[in-house]
């Protein structure tokens, strides 16, 4: 149960930091963002891993949290004494905070927009059937006068050859040219 508690502790906290180059860059500091990747794995196996953690690993737990907060506390102090008072004063206004929100904002639908991307990317593209239909208009109207006088010649089933005359009227659009039985 303790290893649970501190285990989320940890989640927060390393979020927190790891978002601290986004929101406060006045405090934050260069590899900010690898230490809170840090912490939130920490926090992560602390919570999933804690069955295992019984006895005198939980003790270490405790006081490895405890440790690793004070020293946390101690470099934010160090931070906050480092800052000048007009950087001091713009933390405390309404303006930079606002600011600083939609950054992250911003940041986080650049992120989701990433995201949506890549999944567009990786989901299986619709199968093109092999059988197309492309429809083709005669450029010139003479070429149209003598499409419409074209002679077919078929074999009648008793064997003799004949040969007919049709219109486009006659030849249904759908069916490929194929003539109707008259």
């Amino acid at each position: 149960m303790l290893a649970i508690i501190v285990g989320d502790i940890s989640f927060v906290i390393g979020l927190a930091v790891m978002l601290l180059p986004i929101i406060l860059t006045e405090l934050s500091r260069p590899r900010d963002g690898v230490w809170g990747a840090v912490i939130l794995l920490l926090g992560l196996v602390l919570v999933t891993s804690n069955d295992r953690l019984r006895g005198a690993p939980v003790l270490a737990v405790i006081f490895s949290s405890a440790l690793i907060g004070r020293l946390g506390f101690e470099v934010a102090q160090s931070r906050w004494q480092q800052l000048s008072e007009s950087e001091k004063v713009s933390l405390s206004s309404k303006e930079r905070w606002a600011t600083s929100l939609q950054q992250l904002s911003a940041s986080i639908a650049s992120l989701g927009g990433n995201f949506s991307s890549s999944l567009k990317f990786l989901s299986p593209k619709p199968k093109q059937s092999g059988r197309r239909k492309k429809w083709v208009r005669p450029d010139n109207p003479n070429s149209q006068k003598q499409n419409e006088k074209n002679q077919i010649s078929f074999n009648d089933p008793s064997g003799d050859s004949k040969e007919t005359a049709f219109t486009s009227k006659d030849v249904p659009s759908d069916q490929g040219g194929s003539s109707k039985d008259s």
